[in-house]
């Protein structure tokens, strides 16, 4: 055995490693001191059921995720997803108990012995191919046949919500043949139609600013923050246990209410201070991320590999400064946007108080038509794909507005529809039928998702989330150190070589 582990190298003995160092931390005693007690222990709370942090590492390793998709991706919200995944899973397995449903032990073995990947040339079970593809996915028999088993209970909830819901044959034979029908259309871009940003003067935005200053106030905030990293509070310059540790009593200092400055009494780290902040077209990250926070007054927050404790002195409201250009030209926008849509309202309004004709419509386009056939509910080429729907939901002579994928809006008259013949046996007719099933069977599933809402009360424990995530990163860099070793472990091995 020692020599079979000398002979996997280092490389893939340092993903052991890592699976080994998680293993440990989440499974004897939990992340240390800190999720010693039942209550930081539990990650979430489904009505009366606890989520622990060793239910959720479970569930991680048998997602099979790899080390390296957790590294690359713990800023992306990785962990709330796999939370999300694990409540998920819960809930299906509390309706299954709820539901009472079950499954007999001869059912699967009955399901395996069917499974054709495990069949020889004759047709017949071969148990030779079953104990291979068990060693493949380095699985056992009754591992493989509770997740069998998990997974038929679910279809059979699944089967059991959706029980008779077919929709018939003849409306969706109708509805495949209202979608394929072709549209013939006549339209212009009304762009010309708008008054151009230029042409607003000064006096018309002093006016729309007071008829919308209420609206147009900006939230202003002076506040005070720290940047802090192993550098400035334990002085290295890796993330470490130690580190970890300053951040939770920095945290626990903040639930008891210490105010900032004491928070900072031993700490060694410049305050900026900054007044008069609102976000604008410069990137600030921190100082952003701090205003997204504004409702909490005092806390600590991550932005990229650094920790943000802020302090909120002063909120306040501001009057748009024409003096600054950048605060003057998206005034004008919003005065463009605006005038855009009045004037598309008024427009839409004549359409259905049926006050607008082919007279109008030609007016306003100046007779520079643009003619197309639009051939199918699925032809997006021009315009966008909502856009299209709803054309097909118009009668022939309707007009109404459009836009294309990049917000461009259109003038549309409809002035002709065809119908085209249904090939039962393509591949467009079947795939068709099939959605339909699967959109019924989607609403239904809709449906029970919002009972589920309401059934079960889900909490999250915000606190155990974050430092979940950061030990994940802890460990992570420990693992990351690994194979640093792991390099210069082959460099002083290839010296040595040379060497001799």
């Amino acid at each position: 055995m020692i020599e079979k582990l000398k002979n996997l190298g280092w490389k893939q003995f340092g993903g052991l490693v890592l699976i080994v160092i998680i293993i440990i931390a989440f499974g004897f005693g939990g992340f240390g001191g800190g999720f010693s007690t039942n209550n930081q222990n539990n990650i979430a709370k489904i009505n009366k059921t606890n989520v622990t942090t060793q239910d959720f590492m479970d569930y991680v390793n048998q997602s099979g995720i790899s080390a390296d998709a957790i590294r690359n991706n713990l800023d992306n919200n990785i962990i709330e997803e796999l939370l999300s995944g694990l409540i998920s899973t819960t809930l299906i397995d509390l309706e299954i108990k709820d539901f009472n449903i079950s499954i007999n032990e001869k059912t699967i073995l009955k399901n395996i012995k069917e499974n054709k990947n495990f069949h020889d040339e004759n047709g017949k079970f071969e148990r030779v191919k079953y104990e291979k593809f068990l060693l493949s996915n380095n699985m056992s028999a009754p591992m493989f046949e509770l997740k069998l088993k998990n997974r038929e209970l679910q279809k059979h909830l699944f089967d059991f919500i959706g029980a008779g819901t077919i929709t018939p044959k003849f409306i969706i034979d109708k509805k495949f043949e209202e979608n394929n029908r072709s549209l013939d259309i006549e339209y212009f871009d009304m762009e010309s139609l708008y008054k151009v940003k230029s042409d607003y003067t000064d006096d018309e935005i002093k006016v729309f600013i007071e008829e919308n200053k209420d609206q147009l106030k900006r939230e202003y905030i002076d506040f005070r923050y720290v940047i802090l990293n192993p550098k400035n509070l334990i002085g290295i310059e890796e993330f470490n246990q130690d580190f970890f540790d300053e951040i939770d009593e920095i945290e626990n200092k903040i639930s008891q209410g210490t105010s900032f400055e004491n928070i900072l009494e031993n700490i060694n780290v410049n305050i900026i201070d900054i007044s008069k902040f609102a976000p604008s077209s410069s990137e600030q990250i921190n100082e952003e991320l701090i205003y997204s926070k504004k409702e909490t007054k005092l806390d600590l927050i991550e932005s990229g590999d650094n920790f943000l404790l802020y302090n909120i002195d002063q909120e306040y409201d501001l009057s748009p400064d024409l003096d600054d250009e950048i605060i003057k030209s998206e005034i004008v926008e919003l005065i463009y946007q605006k005038g855009k849509f009045d004037y598309n309202r008024k427009i839409l309004e004549e359409i259905q108080n049926n006050k607008f004709n082919n007279t109008k419509f030609d007016e306003l386009s100046n007779f520079d038509k643009e003619y197309m056939s639009i051939s199918s509910i699925n032809d997006d080429k021009v315009f966008e794909i909502n856009s299209v729907k709803m054309l097909y939901s118009l009668p022939v002579n309707s007009f109404t507005l459009v836009n294309n994928s990049e917000n461009k809006i259109y003038l549309v008259k409809i002035t002709g529809s065809n119908k085209n013949l249904i090939n039962k046996e393509g591949e467009d007719y079947k795939n068709f039928v099939n959605s339909e099933f699967t959109n019924t069977r989607k609403s239904i599933l809709a449906a029970y998702d919002q009972l589920l809402t309401s059934k079960y009360k889900i909490q999250l424990n915000q606190k155990t989330i974050d430092r979940v995530k950061n030990y994940f990163k802890w460990l992570l860099i420990e693992a990351s150190k690994i194979l640093s070793f792991d390099t210069e472990a082959k460099k002083i091995k290839s010296s040595l070589l040379k060497r001799k």
